[in-house]
């Protein structure tokens, strides 16, 4: 630590420094989970994670919601959706309350391989956040939604 750390913690110089180093090892460490081998033939990306994550946790969800939550819009929702139906790994419903309304699943095929494929992270994010109390998480989950943007903004630029 360097000379200016205080009693509450490294300076931000140092959580830089600190951040710069485990970061990548994170990224590393996420790559090398193992896509289950009922996954392995679907051309499944990065993007894909979030969506299936949200509907894991979520359960069936409206494209629009999709659209907000994952920050896209709803034409790109539409595109991974139909993507990712075609392969038989979503499925889609109208909304018996409004047939306009496209209601997004994960098929039932494989909603046991995903939730595996995903519980490797979950397990390890819950080990992470557990110990802390909820205004740490607050601060730690605001900290990483900043430096996300922070890092898009500066691809941008």
């Amino acid at each position: 630590m360097s000379t200016d750390e205080t009693a509450t913690g490294p300076s931000v110089e140092d959580g830089v420094r600190a951040m710069l180093l485990l970061m990548p090892r994170i990224v590393a460490a996420a790559k090398k989970i193992r896509v289950p081998d009922e996954l392995r033939s679907f051309d499944l990306a990065p993007r894909h994670l979030s969506l299936l994550s949200y509907l894991l946790f979520d359960g069936p969800t409206g494209v629009n919601a999709l659209a907000e939550r994952l920050e896209v819009a709803p034409a790109t929702v539409s595109l991974m959706v139909g993507d990712l139906s075609r392969q038989g790994i979503l499925e889609r419903n109208e909304d018996p309350a409004d047939r306009r309304r496209t209601i997004v699943a994960i098929a039932a095929a494989h909603e046991t391989a995903i939730r595996g494929w995903l519980a490797v992270g979950a397990t390890a994010w819950r080990t992470a956040l557990e110990p802390l109390s909820p205004a740490e998480r607050a601060t730690f989950l605001a900290t990483i939604a900043a430096y996300e943007r922070a890092s898009a903004e500066a691809r941008r630029a």
